[in-house]
């Protein structure tokens, strides 16, 4: 109930706070005929049950003779726009969960959301992962995220970045996750979201 509470009123404090920046985003893509804004991917809240992930787009649509399956990697690098790379760059691109915390899909800490094609083969792994609910940050983001976006980064194919992902990213941030729930206090989401604040914000 603490935790519920503080994702609400944060998420609220932060929508007012960041609203001239939601207005800039909205407003240049609107300008550059660059829609739609918003990018809705199904990701799981738990094994069996999905939601909606907002994100702003920061990719053109796929050809008509592309996949789009799975997560983003090398082999999808031509596709990101040049304002989705500069909010990829600080992820800025995941403010839009703010409204998915306050739905209560997500808290602000918590395992990243996956998409449904790993939870089904990775079943057992993310019963007990998704005991806690996801997250916008959370301790595999803050160890992991540079890592394996240089994992993926080299991928050059949809097999190749499908297979980096599911044997060298998801046990390794798995285990920072279950570290995570085995350690989950109010006190800790407060540190991570500190320690992920202070890699987004200019220094």
């Amino acid at each position: 109930m603490a935790k519920r509470l503080f994702d609400i009123l944060v998420s609220l404090f932060l929508i007012i706070l960041l609203s001239p920046f939601w207005g800039g985003v909205i407003l240049f893509m609107v300008f550059r005929r660059d829609m739609p804004i918003l990018f809705v991917s199904e990701r799981m809240k738990t094994v069996d049950r999905s939601f909606q992930l907002y994100k702003f787009r920061t990719m053109n649509p796929p050809r008509a003779d592309e996949e789009n399956s799975g997560v983003s990697g090398g082999d999808k690098s031509s596709r990101i726009t040049p304002l989705g790379r500069a909010l990829r760059s600080k992820r800025l691109d995941e403010i839009p969960q703010l409204l998915n915390i306050l739905k209560g899909d997500m808290s602000f800490v918590g395992p990243r959301p996956p998409l449904r094609q790993y939870t089904e083969s990775h079943r057992a792994l993310y019963q007990q992962v998704l005991k806690s609910k996801p997250g916008v940050t959370g301790l595999a983001s803050l160890v992991y995220h540079r890592h394996e976006e240089r994992l993926l980064a080299s991928a050059k194919t949809l097999e190749e970045t499908d297979r980096i992902y599911r044997d060298r990213c998801i046990p390794r941030k798995a285990a920072l996750d279950l570290i995570y729930q085995r350690n989950s206090s109010i006190c800790h989401d407060i540190a991570i979201m500190w320690q992920t604040a202070r890699k987004v914000l200019p220094h």
